[in-house]
């Protein structure tokens, strides 16, 4: 099973190929999506009746986009990898999700994604 995630905007676009099929699920995060993530990926696995050590590679969006969003997904994925010994490989674009499954289906990684915010970071203050 390979994962492919999409964290860079607050609808999050989760698939997950196994073989020819893909499954396709999306979700409205915004500011849930560090303390859900996690646990969503877990309970898309789960339908499938799999679990994270199922996972043979990730493929994640690297950007533009969202500096948290970014930040938080690339995170969760590249500790998944490293923890797994598993491939990641980032991708951007509009086909990026074809791109990273190309890149895996031909054994590469990038040991590590780093993200591509598409300018300079716009943090906001805390609120409280």
């Amino acid at each position: 099973m390979i994962a492919l995630l999409d964290t860079s905007t607050g609808l999050c676009r989760l698939s997950l190929v196994d073989g020819e099929t893909r499954h396709d699920y999306e979700w409205q995060a915004d500011r849930t999506l560090a303390r859900r993530l996690h646990a969503y990926l877990r309970d898309r696995l789960a339908d499938h009746e799999c679990d994270v050590h199922d996972l043979t590679g990730i493929g994640v969006m690297r950007g533009p986009g969202s500096f948290t969003g970014l930040r938080i997904g690339i995170t969760l994925c590249n500790t998944l990898a490293d923890s797994l010994s598993i491939p990641i490989v980032g991708a951007s674009g509009e086909a990026w999700r074809d791109d990273a499954l190309q890149r895996l289906a031909r054994g590469e990684t990038d040991h590590i994604v780093l993200p591509e915010y598409g300018g300079v970071a716009h943090i906001t203050k805390p609120r409280k």
